[in-house]
């Protein structure tokens, strides 16, 4: 491996891994920050919101920035002003100052997120993606298991802002070694414009479904928000000369399928999580602790399965691997609705990480090796939407359906979003060129199937 790719891949996982331990650490500091800053439950619940909701709607935007301008640059802005935005947080007088500062913290970790995919698709050949995809999928599991247990430390031993300043050294580092360090020339493309109504639409039915989503059951006004965007964003989408989703991406089944198996894999997940928690605490009556040890092998389990699925890809193709991990998935979410034990909460875990980490190396190598270079800040784009909106949706729907009916009803729901995911895998490739010759074939057409 070239010292440019090291460093390219270095870089993708530092920025994948710091937006992962920013999310999870969040959650252990906020009853902290609100007793401290005599905040209410609602302002406290609008410092994961307002970051959620600017993420979410600017990542597609963000991505065919980096297409036009250079994924390097994009990526150093976005760590720099993330790191900038972390110390703000962490020296914020008061809980106004952490939604306003959590809110530019979401534009920055707009920009660098698809830009962490954009930087390997253009280092790495089409059939050597498996690999750096597999370590950036393990490192986040390892940031998002480690964020609770680094949170709760240093919100104990410090105080709550000392977390929001885990962030700012390796973001400055990484920023300026990308502002630095000569990438390889852009390609710009002839004479296509950046498609700023159709940014604005996509953005307003983004963040507007993301809101409702959050504020289920009065949620009315926002889906409809949402939905006359989209019927907006479409129309003006198939009339544009320069559409800001390129017909490469948008017209690919493969792609497609990868992210519609992306938003339901991170529903099925999430909601899981959600959902477990509260029958752990409430029904088992463990403590947050013992929940969270119990909750070990699936980070230990999507750790180990992300670099074994670049070895299994090679072999069986992304359509039976990720389908075989989603039907896991599925009967992950199916032990852990049925477990009263320590040993069968666990394996269920186990089985979750292990199904997860699979489709998430999978779906994310078709959707980055799919795309040509060009465009592949709008896939990474697209990708990190998926796995935004997705677990906001299953959360919701997990909250919605813990209520009104049981835990058991509520993950057997679960469950059957994550078969549905199996389902919109069936158009994903199967075996490639490459794979079945055992020779590596670069350029953009390393990814075509092979003939059967």
């Amino acid at each position: 491996m070239t010292a440019h790719r090291r460093l390219v891949l270095a870089s993708s996982v530092a920025g994948a891994a710091i937006v992962a331990l920013d999310g999870t650490v969040l959650t252990v500091v906020q009853p902290t920050l609100q007793r401290e800053l005599g905040a209410s439950l609602a302002q406290v619940q609008w410092t994961s919101t307002a970051y959620l909701v600017a993420v979410a709607s600017l990542l597609v935007s963000a991505g065919r920035i980096g297409d036009r301008y250079g994924h390097q640059r994009v990526f150093a802005l976005g760590m720099l002003g993330f790191g900038v935005a972390s110390a703000g947080v962490g020296l914020a007088p008061g809980v106004g100052w952490v939604i306003g500062l959590r809110v530019v913290q979401g534009v920055f970790g707009a920009l660098l997120q698809p830009a962490t995919l954009g930087m390997l698709r253009a280092a790495f050949p089409p059939d050597r993606l498996g690999m750096p995809i597999a370590v950036r999928t393990s490192v986040i599991g390892i940031a998002a298991a480690a964020g609770p247990l680094v949170g709760g430390a240093l919100v104990g031993a410090v105080g709550w802002r000392a977390v929001f300043f885990l962030n700012v050294v390796p973001s400055l580092v990484f920023g300026v070694l990308a502002l630095t360090v000569p990438g390889p020339r852009q390609r710009q493309p002839n004479g296509v414009r950046f498609d700023l109504p159709g940014a604005l639409l996509l953005a307003l039915c983004l963040a507007s479904l993301i809101q409702a989503l959050v504020d289920l059951p009065g949620s009315a006004a926002g889906l409809a928000v949402s939905v006359l965007a989209a019927l907006a964003f479409v129309r003006h989408e198939r009339r544009t000369a320069h559409p800001l989703l390129p017909s490469d991406v948008v017209g690919s089944a493969a792609i497609r399928g990868a992210l519609g198996m992306l938003l339901a894999a991170s529903a099925a997940f999430s909601g899981t999580l959600f959902v477990v928690t509260y029958v752990l605490q409430d029904t088992m009556g463990l403590g947050p602790f013992q929940s969270a040890l119990r909750g070990l092998p699936l980070a230990a389990a999507m750790v180990l399965a992300a670099p074994a699925t670049a070895v299994v890809l090679r072999r069986a193709g992304a359509r039976r691997t990720a389908g075989v991990a989603m039907a896991v998935v599925a009967l992950a979410v199916l032990v852990l609705s049925r477990s009263t034990g320590t040993v069968a909460v666990c394996a269920g875990f186990a089985l979750l990480g292990a199904g997860f980490g699979t489709v998430m190396v999978a779906a994310t190598q078709v959707v980055v090796r799919g795309a040509t270079v060009e465009s592949a800040g709008v896939a990474g784009g697209l990708k990190q939407t998926a796995v935004n909106v997705g677990p906001t949706l299953g959360v919701s729907a997990g909250s919605a359906l813990l209520a009104a009916s049981g835990s058991t009803t509520a993950l057997s729901v679960l469950a059957s979003v994550a078969l549905t995911g199996a389902l919109a895998g069936l158009v994903l490739p199967g075996r490639t060129v490459a794979s079945l010759t055992h020779h590596g074939v670069t350029g953009d057409r390393a990814g075509v199937p092979a003939r059967r």
